[in-house]
């Protein structure tokens, strides 16, 4: 999704306060048959490679940090996704928000 998207999340909307233009990766799934095969990252690149032509700067998300989720920080950390805040909600949910300049 781009800054102009029609999408009410607590975590789109906080970046959406910060960056005039974004794009936002909200989830990716990967059946855990799938796992280590190298799809995700391979998802990744093809959105970094479409969103830079496309005339973005940046490509955002989220990751859970409580309760933690040390497979996904691992991993869009490894594809150079730097945190920039972070967010508690009730509840005891924690994100962790992450930017990956392009």
């Amino acid at each position: 999704m781009d800054q102009d998207s029609d999408y009410h999340s607590p975590n789109f909307l906080w970046f959406k306060a910060r960056f005039d233009r974004f794009a936002y990766v909200d989830r990716i799934v990967i059946a855990a048959s799938a796992h280590g095969k190298g799809l995700g990252r391979a998802l990744y690149e093809r959105m970094f490679a479409d969103a830079k032509a496309a005339g973005f700067e940046r490509i955002v998300a989220e990751v859970n940090a409580v309760p933690p989720n040390p497979t996904s920080l691992a991993f869009h950390e490894r594809l150079g996704f730097a945190a920039i805040g972070e967010q508690a909600f009730d509840g005891g949910k924690t994100v962790r928000y992450f930017e990956r300049a392009l």
